[in-house]
């Protein structure tokens, strides 16, 4: 069977496989990775500020492309999420308490910076267990790495010595993507004040290659002589990456579209220490709902736990799996639709062959073990339900819902239990407030009379595929341009959106005569006056 499946990932499409694919193919050029005993997987993390929604793509993805090819190799894997901890801290967090306090420390590493939270021994360590804490909530495989641990135990030293050693050829390659001003002050190796502790961006006034050591002018004027290696000094973010490629020998590391010219300085610097840049690719960015680049310090688009409280993580790792390489809207309203998406790859599952099953994002999204869940009823269809019964109380959709779907509750299906809840919530944050009817013009009015009148003759356990049946006849009967036209005055006049759901499930889940009587209310002006 694990041949079966070995020959099948070798010709999958799906991108996770493409990936590994690309990675096996490194292995065979790359013999000597196999020394080390094991692939590295590799994810950055930035601890300035917390763990986010793109902090959750590219550890996602990433494990994505991990699990799909332990199915292609028996080379162990790891992956290393690494966190910048050395970093200076450039400004104070809008979203922090004590602001002053770390005001004081502003420049020096985020492992020095005092926690203005007052739990950890420093705002790196409190920023760097947010993210371990984020990571294990959603259950991923990772081991972490912190830069101050890796810069002061020494683990850096070979490769800073040797980029000291070939310093020149380094700022060679960067110094052409500089300005001139820039030029003039600009180094690879920051070091850091024996004085201030802060990290210094200066020029670099003699180097000593035979001693390891570098020396610059402090903050206060005199020449200072520190050793490169042991954490006195650190590297500028482009050979800080490159740093960190050829010491732990990393083999695969995606990036944002935005980080595709630092990739390109960063693995030429890497080739410049010896080793050879990991294999990997540029996602596209994430946009808001006005196409524009969604930017943490302007706090626009949708944030990972506004996603959880309308949603299940599964649903945002779908978000997160389907066509990375394409911009995305990263807004609210793209949240029923990838629920409703990842349910619908969850019920086709079981039913697909082996091959089609590899090709399934639930595949990817579950490591290759998807749960079985094939719920009675849609998120849309439950978003509508709500919105007609204005429902702010889960236990209110339960109702129809056990009416709908005999037996089913919500102790024998969490799942959709969990979905009811998001329902609600959305409903009540983001459809309740935006809730715009209009009246019917004279045609939709008597398609809607005549829709209700053949409602209102139908028994309330009538099919949802026969009520569809139905509500298409009435609207064929009536001089609509095309039937989008006829449900859309539906939705517009009877349930106040510009889209909604399958009309015949939603009479059936919602009730035949209560759909009826819905849709008089609605040519009543009931709606309308409660505007």
């Amino acid at each position: 069977m694990a041949d079966t499946i070995r020959d099948l990932a070798a010709a999958a499409r799906a991108w996770p496989f493409e990936e590994a694919r690309k990675l096996a193919d490194r292995l065979a050029r790359r013999p000597a990775v196999l020394d080390k005993g094991y692939v590295l997987f590799e994810t950055g993390y930035g601890p300035s500020g917390l763990p986010h929604i793109g902090t959750f793509g590219e550890v996602a993805r990433t494990t994505m492309v991990r699990h799909a090819f332990t199915l292609l190799s028996d080379v162990p894997t790891r992956l290393f999420s690494f966190s910048d901890d050395m970093d200076g801290l450039r400004k104070v967090p809008d979203n922090i308490p004590n602001q002053e306090l770390v005001r004081a420390h502003l420049g020096k590493p985020l492992t020095q910076v005092p926690d203005p939270f007052g739990k950890f021994e420093s705002f790196g360590h409190h920023n760097n267990a947010m993210l371990r804490s984020f990571l294990d909530r959603f259950g991923f495989s990772y081991e972490f790495q912190s830069a101050t641990d890796w810069y002061q135990s020494g683990r850096f030293d070979g490769p800073i010595l040797a980029l000291l050693q070939h310093y020149d050829a380094i700022m060679a390659i960067m110094l052409p993507t500089l300005g001139a001003e820039r030029q003039q002050s600009y180094s690879p190796i920051l070091p850091i004040s024996p004085r201030s502790g802060r990290v210094l961006q200066v020029p670099i006034v003699e180097r000593r290659a035979d001693q390891g050591t570098v020396v610059f002018r402090d903050e206060d004027g005199s020449l200072t002589e520190v050793p490169v290696t042991g954490g006195h000094c650190k590297l500028q973010w482009k050979a800080d990456w490159a740093l960190r490629w050829q010491a732990l020998d990393v083999d695969y590391e995606m990036n944002g579209k935005d980080l595709i010219p630092t990739r390109k300085l960063s693995s030429a610097i890497c080739r410049v220490l010896g080793g050879a840049p990991p294999d990997g690719f540029s996602y596209e960015l994430f946009l808001d709902e006005s196409g524009q680049k969604i930017s943490k310090s302007k706090g626009n688009g949708l944030t990972i736990d506004e996603w959880l409280r309308y949603a299940s993580p599964e649903s945002l790792a779908l978000f997160m799996y389907s066509q990375p390489r394409t911009a995305k809207r990263l807004y609210f309203d793209v949240i029923p639709r990838n629920v409703d998406d990842y349910l619908g790859h969850l019920a086709a599952y079981p039913a697909q062959d082996p091959a089609k099953q590899l090709e399934n994002p639930v595949f990817h999204i579950h490591g290759g073990r998807p749960p079985v869940a094939d719920l009675p009823i849609s998120y849309g269809l439950l978003l509508n339900l709500a919105s007609v019964v204005g429902a702010g109380d889960p236990d209110v959709l339960w109702g129809f819902i056990a009416r709908y779907a005999p037996g089913a509750t919500a102790e024998q299906h969490p799942v959709l239990d969990r979905l009811v809840a998001n329902a609600v919530a959305y409903y009540l944050d983001l459809v309740k407030p935006h809730k715009r009817y209009r009246p019917a013009t004279a045609m939709e009015r008597a398609a809607l009379e005549d829709l209700a009148a053949q409602l209102e003759h139908l028994p309330d356990d009538q099919s949802a595929d026969d009520l569809q049946n139905a509500i298409y006849e009435i609207g064929k009967r009536h001089p609509f341009d095309n039937l989008r036209d006829w449900f859309r005055a539906i939705y517009e006049v009877v349930l106040g959106n510009s889209q909604g759901p399958r009309m015949g499930s939603f009479a059936a889940l919602y009730g035949v005569a209560n759909t009826a009587a819905l849709i008089r209310k609605a040519l009543a002006g009931a709606f309308l006056t409660a505007a």
